[in-house]
C-alpha cells in the first residue's frame, strides 16, 4: 500500500474542473451541455498575442529562464503595476508563475506557521481555504452577505481578528459573487491590516473586469500597505489566456526571494515564450481585451434578467468579474441538489455554492463567459425543468 502523508488530507480541491469532467462525460453519452461552470472566457487569446508567442518560439524562447522571471517581463509587469496602481514597483518586487494559484499557495507556504490564523471571504475561491488548511493554518471565514451586495462587512471583519491573526485575503471584483470592495471598503480594511501588523494577500484577477462606469482601486495605493501586500493578477481573464498559464505577484522584496525559492523547489520556472507573450498583451493592443469586457456587461445583463424571471430565483447584478450567484432559496431545493438537477435534466452546467465555502448554501453560480444564445438556452431549459 502507498503510504499517504496526512496532510493530504486537508487539502481541498476546485469544484469547477470535477463538474466539468462530470459534464464531460455526459457530452460523451450524447447529452447536449451547455457549460456556464467554469470562469474561462470564450474568447480566442488577441491575435497580437499569439503572433508573439510565435516570434518567440522562432527566437528560440524555448529554454529555462530566471526561476523569478525574464528580466525584461519584470521589468514590464513593474511598470504596468506602478501605472494602474499609482505607486513604485522594482521588478525585483515581481515573481512570474506559471498562472495566479502559485502565488496564493507560496505565499502561504512561505508565511503561515502551524496555528495561524488567515481570514478569506467566504464564500469565495476555494483554493484560499484548501492551501490555509493544507500547511496547518487555521482558515477563518469572513462570511459575505447578499444584503450587503457580497462586500466585506467591516463589524464582521473586526471581531474575527486575533493575536493569532497573520494574514488576510481579499479578492475584489470577487469569485463567485461579482461583488467589489468600494474605495472605503478598502480604505477601513487597510487600517485594521496596519493596526493589527497583518499581512493582506490581495487577489486583482478580475481588475479589469468591471463595469458600470466603477475603476478598480488597489489596497496597495493606500499608504503603508505595499510593504505589506501581495499584489496577485494574471492574464489568464483580461487576455483569455487560461491554457497559457501565465500570473504573477507583486511583494516586498525579501518575500519575493523566498517566492523564489519555492518556485526553484517546485516548478523551477514559468515558460520564456509564455512570458515574452505576456510583454506583448501588456504593451500592445488593448481593443479585444476592452471589447471582452463590453461583451461581458451584455451578457451579465441578460443572464441576471433572466435568473430574476426564474421562479424561486433572486440575482443580484454583479459590478465585476464574469460570474453570477443567485439566491435559489425560493426554489426550496439545496444548492447542490439543484445544480445536479440542472445538470442531469437540463444539460446546463454551473455550480453549487457550497464549491465556495460553507455560506455558499442557498446559492448558485453561473459563469457567463459564454455567448448570448447560449445564455439564453440554457435560461429556457432551467425554466422548463423548474
Amino acid at each position: 500500500m502507498i503510504p499517504i502523508a496526512n496532510r493530504m488530507r486537508r487539502l481541498g480541491t476546485e469544484t469547477a474542473f470535477e463538474v466539468l469532467a462530470k459534464a464531460r462525460a455526459l457530452e460523451a453519452k450524447g447529452k447536449h451541455i451547455i457549460h456556464l461552470e467554469i470562469g474561462e472566457p470564450d474568447f480566442d487569446t488577441p491575435i497580437n498575442i499569439r503572433n508573439a508567442a510565435k516570434k518567440a518560439l522562432d527566437e528560440s524562447f524555448t529554454h529555462y529562464g530566471p526561476a523569478p522571471g525574464l528580466p525584461p517581463v519584470r521589468a514590464t509587469i513593474a511598470n504596468y503595476i506602478s501605472t494602474t496602481r499609482g505607486i513604485v514597483v522594482k521588478p525585483e518586487q515581481v515573481v512570474v508563475t506559471p498562472g495566479g494559484k502559485p502565488i496564493m499557495f507560496f505565499t502561504i507556504l512561505a508565511c503561515i506557521d502551524e496555528g495561524d490564523e488567515v481570514i478569506y471571504p467566504n464564500p469565495g475561491f476555494p483554493i484560499y481555504e484548501s492551501a490555509i488548511e493544507f500547511v496547518g493554518g487555521k482558515a477563518v471565514p469572513l462570511q459575505l452577505k447578499e444584503e450587503k451586495e457580497f462586500r466585506f462587512d467591516i463589524a464582521d471583519l473586526k471581531r474575527l481578528i486575533t493575536n493569532r491573526t497573520k494574514m488576510l485575503i481579499i479578492n475584489s471584483p470577487e469569485n463567485p459573487t461579482g461583488g467589489i470592495l468600494t474605495k472605503e471598503d478598502i480604505q477601513e480594511i487597510a487600517a485594521l491590516a496596519i493596526k493589527h501588523d497583518l499581512l493582506v494577500l490581495s487577489d486583482e484577477i478580475y481588475s479589469r473586469s468591471v463595469y458600470d462606469g466603477f475603476q478598480h482601486f488597489s489596497i496597495t495605493s493606500i499608504p503603508g500597505m505595499q510593504e505589506r501586500t501581495v499584489l496577485l493578477d494574471g492574464f489568464s481573464k483580461t487576455y483569455a489566456m487560461t491554457g497559457w498559464r501565465l500570473g504573477y505577484g507583486v511583494m516586498p522584496e525579501e518575500l519575493a526571494k523566498l517566492v523564489t525559492q519555492l518556485q526553484i523547489n517546485s516548478v523551477s520556472c514559468t515558460s520564456s515564450f509564455t512570458q515574452i507573450a505576456g510583454v506583448e498583451a501588456l504593451t500592445g493592443n488593448q481593443d479585444e481585451a476592452e471589447r471582452m469586457v463590453e461583451e461581458f456587461k451584455r451578457r451579465r445583463d441578460v443572464i441576471v434578467d433572466g435568473l430574476n424571471s426564474l421562479p424561486g430565483f433572486k440575482c443580484l447584478k454583479p459590478l465585476g468579474a464574469f460570474y453570477v450567484f443567485p439566491n435559489i432559496t425560493g426554489t426550496g431545493r439545496g444548492s447542490k441538489e439543484l445544480s445536479e438537477l440542472l445538470l442531469n435534466e437540463a444539460g446546463v452546467a454551473c455550480l453549487s455554492g457550497t464549491a465556495f465555502g460553507k455560506f455558499g448554501e442557498g446559492y448558485l453560480r453561473f459563469s457567463y463567459a459564454n455567448s448570448i444564445p447560449n445564455i439564453e438556452q440554457a435560461l429556457e431549459r432551467i425554466r422548463k425543468v423548474l
